[in-house]
């Protein structure tokens, strides 16, 4: 397996390489960063995927995918350095824009030490999580979460919304499990699912993804490498009462949702979970040309990608806009899905709300 820093390099060459093509025919693409996720996580690979595409079409405006520690890491980030709030993009979610409201409060000060109150401006929705907020392990003796007080448990990184903080808060709020009464292990979403596998820790967590008509779920390759070895997998899911408490401790929107029956691996029953909408965001004095042309090339893009990356198999226009409203969205994405004519879709979801 190649290693990061030749993946890396080579994503570089690759850049380079379609840039000059591009460049042959045309005008330079104008190129935009995004701030993504660890080395390996789905939106990476896919937003790869989405730059090469959008410049094999002549675009004149591409996104440049950039490894992060995660989307707790990229609020952060952004929200202290006011040199990228033109130029760049980042993802995040709606519950994280939520608590970073709360930054320096007890139950986030140690991901989120300083507040964060900016309303950023959504561009286009891509996914709805669940990771973080249900467990899997190989040991089916334990039975909800709350019985993995003195256990081993393998999260995520500290930077990671979904994977590292979110399991955190539902441990600690919900089941009283915290790094002093149970070994908690923070780690890449590669190393976790490695130590599950090799018995070294009792419980992980691990990733699914669906959208907006919840009947399309994406079961991701961690999920996958659980299941290669064979064993039971078991899962320790959360109840609607486990996500209202959770909303109401961190004035957030999680959503409950009851995955069916062998939604994943050797999941016999309904589970429960927790869901937040993952969202490409900016800061409002991000261009409004800019916007207009990002999120224009993705609603022109995203059939082609459905069949390119597994992360975009649960695309559509309804997950673009899922979650958007005049408040919470940049005017430059306003105007590509009112032109597009798609912009009424999003009536069809609950808009992201600020704190008070």
């Amino acid at each position: 397996m190649l290693n990061r820093k030749l993946m890396r390099l080579l994503l570089t060459v690759v850049v380079a390489v379609l840039t000059l093509g591009s460049t042959v025919q045309t005008r330079a693409a104008d190129a935009i960063p995004v701030l993504l996720c660890p080395f390996g996580c789905g939106p990476m690979a896919g937003d790869t995927i989405l730059m090469n595409q959008m410049i094999k079409s002549g675009s004149d405006i591409i996104l440049l995918p950039q490894e992060s520690p995660g989307y707790m890491y990229n609020i952060r980030e952004m929200g202290r350095n006011k040199n990228k709030w033109k130029n760049f993009i980042f993802k995040t979610e709606d519950v994280l824009i939520q608590i970073a409201y709360a930054g320096g409060s007890k139950e986030v000060k140690e991901f989120l030490p300083e507040e964060i109150k900016i309303p950023w401006k959504l561009l286009y929705g891509e996914a709805f999580w669940g990771q973080g907020k249900f467990l899997v392990t190989y040991d089916c003796s334990l039975k909800r979460a709350s019985d993995l007080k003195g256990k081993r448990i393998s999260l995520g990184l500290r930077g990671q919304s979904d994977w590292g903080v979110f399991s955190r808060l539902w441990l600690e709020i919900i089941h009283g499990i915290t790094p002093e009464n149970t070994d908690i292990r923070h780690m890449t979403p590669g190393q976790l699912t490695q130590q599950l596998i090799d018995g070294a820790t009792d419980a992980s967590v691990t990733p699914i993804g669906t959208e907006p008509s919840l009947t399309k779920f994406l079961i991701p390759g961690p999920v996958r490498q659980l299941e290669a070895t064979g064993k039971k997998m078991c899962y320790l899911g959360a109840t609607k009462e486990d996500i209202d408490k959770l909303n109401e401790r961190m004035g957030a929107t999680w959503q409950h949702v009851n995955l069916p029956a062998n939604t994943l691996p050797h999941q016999d029953e309904p589970l429960g979970i927790g869901v937040n909408k993952g969202f490409a965001a900016v800061h409002g004095s991000f261009d409004e040309e800019r916007a207009y042309k990002v999120v224009k090339s993705v609603i022109e893009i995203g059939p082609a990608m459905v069949e390119l990356h597994a992360l975009w198999r649960i695309w559509s226009t309804e997950l673009m806009t899922c979650g958007l409203s005049e408040e919470n969205t940049h005017p430059g994405a306003i105007r590509a899905y009112k032109e597009k004519g798609i912009w009424d879709l999003r009536n069809k979801c609950d808009p992201m709300t600020y704190p008070d």
